[in-house]
């Protein structure tokens, strides 16, 4: 456990024990174009293919850090069209069971590269891809948590906020720009952005392109803690250990009714899951026995 901690830690903070189970960018169901083979070892399975993405796995935890902090973490095209690919094979790794998103170095993400703007587009949509990517993290169906330090500015917010949770630390700064290019901002990044905050807080961000602190985004629901950049990569652990902990069959359940993805339908079929599998009788069990639950259910 003291190892696993140790792992999940430098993973955040951007380093790597030796040993530990570090893929750069990718899995092995997910190949990649121009991918290399890592080899078929177990604590060494996956590719490699632009080294801007980086997943390193620490117990039942999963870190996935875009890496390219010459250039403040910016998404290129192939970053953006990459991830939900990535995301894919972590869905299926049952080993896994919580993720998070961070940045190398002291800043999470600047947003998409301005000089590929143009290879964003698909079908006279200008920004295709990272609505993809978006997506694919709003849909994953493992809790997600966003370890935010330094900027996180449009594309950066954009994939924030497609994240369940958001830890950021004290020196955190955050916009969304598009103002300032001439960019029609995502209708469903727009839609998440006033769901978070409300109509008239994205609308300042918005119409201002202006960066707020951390202490502001705390206040206004942007980011859920706030922690000094030192306890950072601690918090972030320590929150995502205690959530692998809980019911998996709750978390996917709740996930995908609080995201409004379950109708009456699935939320009974989930009920019956719950009792059908043994996840209700095993924490009921646990409360009476004054004992840690022992959860079984993946739909893996």
């Amino acid at each position: 456990m003291l190892r696993e901690i140790a792992d999940a830690r430098a993973a955040v903070a951007g380093v790597a024990r030796p040993g530990a189970r570090c893929r750069p960018h990718g899995l092995r169901a997910w190949p990649g174009p121009g991918a290399d083979r890592l080899g078929d070892h177990p604590q060494n399975r996956g590719v490699t293919s632009s080294g801007h993405l980086t997943l390193t796995i620490a117990g039942h935890i999963a870190t996935l850090t875009l890496n390219r902090p010459e250039k403040r973490n910016a998404m290129t095209a192939q970053m953006w069209q990459e991830l939900p690919g990535i995301l894919s094979g972590l869905a299926t790794d049952p080993a896994v069971r919580v993720l998070l998103l961070t940045g190398a170095g002291e800043t999470f993400c600047a947003g998409a590269d301005i000089s590929e703007i143009a290879k964003l587009g698909e079908n006279g949509d200008d920004t295709a891809l990272t609505v993809a990517a978006e997506r694919a993290l709003i849909e994953f169906p493992k809790p997600v948590i966003a370890v935010i330090d330094g900027y996180c500015v449009g594309g950066g917010c954009q994939l924030a906020l497609a994240c369940d949770l958001r830890i950021a630390s004290s020196r955190a700064r955050f916009g969304i720009t598009p103002a300032k290019l001439g960019i029609v901002y995502p209708m469903s990044s727009a839609r998440r952005l006033v769901e978070t905050i409300g109509p008239a807080r994205a609308k300042y961000l918005i119409y201002t392109a202006e960066l707020i602190d951390a202490g502001h985004a705390l206040r206004i629901g942007l980011v859920d803690e706030v922690v000094p950049p030192e306890e950072l990569a601690g918090r972030a652990y320590g929150m995502a250990a205690t959530i692998a902990t809980r019911s998996r069959l709750t978390l996917a359940a709740m996930k995908e009714i609080i995201d409004g993805r379950a109708d009456e339908e699935a939320f009974r079929r989930w009920q019956r899951v719950a009792r059908e599998s043994g996840e209700l009788a095993e924490g009921v069990r646990a409360f009476q026995e004054g004992r840690s639950p022992r959860f079984s259910w993946d739909a893996i």
